[in-house]
């Protein structure tokens, strides 16, 4: 399975027009289509339509797609150069704009280079225990896809203690064996989440933005988003992700600015 099947995303007609079904197994639990997805979804399209490999893509979230919706996309392929094409995608609702993803695509060659960030020192995959759920999380994206905490506390944990800002997960698309530039963007929205860590409280982190920034593609079935909260100021945070294969290949980092709630219902504890 691929990540054009995974997001149901169909051409309309030629490769810069879209659509998809906002499936609940894709959204978040407020049933509105989960950020990750929607910047997944653009980069299907985008390089689609360029025929060339996402170098990044940025997407900006203007309003919400909601479970059962039809997303539609439409691509421009704003400037095409010898190396890199730059492209834009807008998905509209019923014509009204959801969000607008910015993005480079292309290849070049050079004889230098290297990877400078070394993989953080967690257990694998096999040796981390599996990462439960709240049960409003049924039958939406954080069940479509299988996690495993490397590093940070459990839900069940988060008791209103600050913790530290950094944090990682284990995450595979089960069937999706080898990674794409589409599926890591699913993979890095985690960020959103990982808010909870450094505060202790449940928070429910809604994206503003998502960036993602390609670095190489590489087999593996299990990618480790390792993720670091910077700052959570007057109900906005931001946060970083570095993408790993298994084998300590980085694939790919991201950042993102989320706004932050507490769950219904939480009452912080005082400090």
């Amino acid at each position: 399975m691929d990540a054009r099947t995974f997001l149901g995303m169909e051409p309309v007609g030629d490769e810069l027009h879209w659509r998809m079904k906002v499936e609940a197994r894709l959204t978040t639990p407020g049933e509105f289509l989960f950020g990750g997805c929607g910047l997944g979804a653009a980069v299907v399209a985008l390089e689609a339509a360029a025929g060339r490999p996402t170098v990044w893509a940025t997407g900006q979230y203007l309003s919400y797609a909601r479970t059962g919706s039809e997303l539609q996309w439409e691509v421009t392929l704003a400037a095409v150069g010898k190396h890199v094409t730059q492209a834009r995608a807008v998905g509209n609702v019923d014509g009204r704009e959801i969000l607008t993803v910015n993005a480079a695509l292309g290849t070049d060659e050079l004889e230098i280079g290297g990877v400078w960030e070394t993989p953080p020192d967690v257990p694998g995959p096999d040796e981390c225990p599996v990462r439960q759920l709240p049960e409003t999380f049924q039958n939406r994206i954080m069940t479509s896809i299988e996690t495993r905490t490397a590093r940070g506390r459990a839900f069940a944990d988060l008791d209103g203690t600050p913790g530290p800002a950094d944090s990682a997960l284990w995450v595979r698309i089960p069937g999706h064996l080898t990674p794409s530039a589409a599926t890591l963007a699913i993979m890095a929205d985690h960020v959103a989440g990982a808010v909870s860590q450094p505060t202790g409280h449940h928070a429910i982190g809604r994206s503003l933005d998502n960036t993602l920034r390609m670095v190489q593609l590489h087999p593996t079935e299990w990618v480790l988003c390792e993720m670091r909260i910077h700052a959570l100021v007057g109900g906005f945070g931001q946060g970083t992700a570095f993408l790993w294969s298994e084998d300590g290949e980085l694939l790919a980092t991201a950042s993102q600015s989320v706004g932050v709630r507490l769950w219904p219902g939480h009452v912080p504890r005082p400090l």
